[in-house]
């Protein structure tokens, strides 16, 4: 055993946890952590982000990607409460990021000191734990315990807030090996599993919907399997994409807010909706009270605060999603054909596809010049409006974890962060973000980041002069009053991007697009790529706020009305 100061705890409890990049921003607080980081930079990556936001979407977009604890630091004050929009973001989607921050020694705590903030506090709600250390005997311990909770259970984030005299202190240290991560099964029973098998046995019209859950659990090949036994249409939410193949025949699109009609109908059809891993977001449900009507709802999930707290469901299952879906296939001893089902879920894909009516270049068209160009095997980040319905909808997603967007929270300024982050954490991918005009002004600083470290991520700005789902809105609902979502201004992106140190493109025509985002593949260095469309293009299929979701709509209903 030796003794060892905070700060040399906090790098060795990071090298036990496996922590090998770390996004963050330093301070006066804070600086003897950094310090020891200066000792430890062949073992310890730190990326230094343009600002704390910053570096809290790329530990986000990290642990996306990789399915690892995502780790931010910040100094005190104003540090701290920049990190809080980034770990609001992480705690709405269930995303283990553990944010270490430093705040003022122990005798200056409750004086109003410079840069003094109780950051613990300030993210009670928005976090799984928050701990303020001010005790070094509590620091090894602490960190230890923020990485488990941070992936017990439901991920989440963890907040550790150390006092600046602790991160300079010495006191014993002795190394510890983590212990692995027991899945939660402890509340599946076998009754609940056995009822589930009763209601597949009777489903005439099931229908099967993936959320966020399954990626997290690491539930592909056996949420497959078990379609294949159901043999059941499926569709998924935003945070679901990639769970079940995209380009399979059962798979119906997206559901909710902007999903497939045949994905809404199918829902509302359907006499049995089972539902993985989801959490009945209202962008998902349309009017709850109207939701699935016609169906009893066998709801997945690790976590019991989510049964019937949005929905009220038949029946549940509580535990792992890839522990429960492995004792539901082991258990279904038969596999189940619904053929006229299925044909009717074939007739609403047929009679309502996805498709776009823009000529020229248009949102649509440049995510799929971006699918075809990665051939699908892209991870895409993105921020948060109209672009990212539409990356929603016409990128095929095949493997988890390759889209990475803001969910529960729709953060703004989210995906060049976490695009960066997703990067590190898998640097054989090719990264593309795809933005609004809107989101890009947000937090376009970080691509002084991806070009101060050459991160290749490709930034693709679907730029429409405008704030364009809440110009959507206005229009739709609003009497056309467009009030301060206009942004028809001088900024000139590219021109931004080559001044930032990266590779500024300007597109206005689909050809323009292709060839951009053609050359910027082969740079290896970061791009910016400033895709001009209409202000008034929309995204469809799309149902009004609190509308059943039997109430999609297209434009050409709008024009048939």
């Amino acid at each position: 055993m030796k003794q060892l100061t905070g700060s040399e705890i906090v790098i060795e409890c990071l090298k036990e946890q496996g922590v090998d990049t770390v996004f963050g921003y330093p301070g006066g607080t804070i600086l003897n952590v950094y310090d020891e980081l200066y000792k430890h930079q062949d073992e310890i990556h730190h990326v230094l982000t343009s600002h704390e936001q910053g570096a809290a979407h790329a530990a986000d977009g990290y642990a996306r990607a990789t399915g690892k604890v995502g780790v931010c630091m910040a100094t005190s004050g104003p540090g701290a409460t920049n990190l809080v929009t980034g770990i609001a973001t992480a705690y709405m989607d269930s995303i283990p990021i553990v944010a270490i921050t430093a705040n003022v020694g122990v005798s200056l705590l409750g004086k109003d000191s410079f840069q003094e903030i109780d950051i613990a506090g300030v993210v009670m709600p928005i976090t799984k734990h928050s701990f303020i250390v001010k005790d070094i005997k509590d620091l090894a311990p602490t960190l230890r315990k923020a990485f488990k909770i941070a992936k017990t259970g439901r991920p989440g984030p963890v907040l550790v807030d150390i006092t600046k005299d602790v991160t300079a202190n010495k006191t014993d240290y002795e190394p510890h090996t983590p212990e692995p991560i027991a899945r939660s099964t402890s509340n599946i029973r076998g009754k609940d599993i056995d009822r589930a098998i009763e209601l597949i046995g009777k489903a005439k019209k099931p229908m099967i919907m993936v959320g966020g859950g399954a990626v997290i659990s690491g539930a592909q090949s056996e949420l497959r399997e078990f379609v294949e036994k159901v043999n059941a249409p499926v569709c998924d939410t935003l945070m679901g994409k990639g769970a079940f193949d995209g380009t399979s025949p059962l798979y119906t699109g997206m559901v909710g807010m902007h999903g497939t009609k045949a994905s809404d109908l199918g829902v509302t059809e359907c006499d049995l909706l089972i539902v993985i891993g989801a959490r009945f977001s209202d962008r998902v449900t349309g009017n709850t009270a109207k939701f699935a009507k016609r169906a009893k709802i066998l709801q997945i999930d690790v976590d019991p605060a989510e049964i019937n707290k949005n929905v009220k469901v038949y029946a549940s299952i509580i535990g792992d999603v890839k522990s429960v879906l492995e004792m539901l296939n082991h258990k279904m001893t038969k596999e189940y054909k619904h053929p006229q089902w299925l044909e009717r879920i074939e007739e609403l894909k047929t009679k309502y596809p996805l498709s776009y009516k823009e000529t020229g270049l248009c949102g649509p068209s440049i995510i799929e010049s971006i699918y075809r160009q990665t051939e699908g095997n892209a991870i895409i980040t993105t921020d948060v409006g109209q672009h990212q319905m539409w990356a929603a909808q016409y990128y095929k997603y095949t493997k988890p974890r390759t889209l990475i967007t803001s969910g529960g929270l729709g953060t703004m300024g989210y995906g060049i962060g976490a695009c960066i982050g997703a990067k590190y954490g898998k640097p054989d991918k090719v990264c593309v973000n795809i933005a609004g005009d809107g989101c890009f002004r947000m937090n376009m600083q970080e691509i002084m980041t991806a070009a101060r470290y050459n991160v290749p991520i490709i930034e693709v700005v679907i730029n429409n002069h405008v704030l364009g789902m809440v110009r959507q809105w206005q229009t739709l609902f609003y009497g056309e009053r467009y009030s301060n979502t206009v942004l028809e201004d001088e900024a000139d992106f590219a021109k931004m991007a080559d001044a930032m140190g990266a590779v500024g493109m300007k597109a206005t025509t689909q050809e323009e697009f292709d060839r951009a985002f053609a050359e910027a593949l082969t740079l290896n260095r970061p791009v910016v790529i400033d895709a001009h469309i209409g202000k008034d293009d929309k995204v469809w299929p799309m149902v009004p706020a609190g509308a059943p979701l039997e109430d999609v709509f297209t434009d050409d209903d709008l024009a048939n009305k």
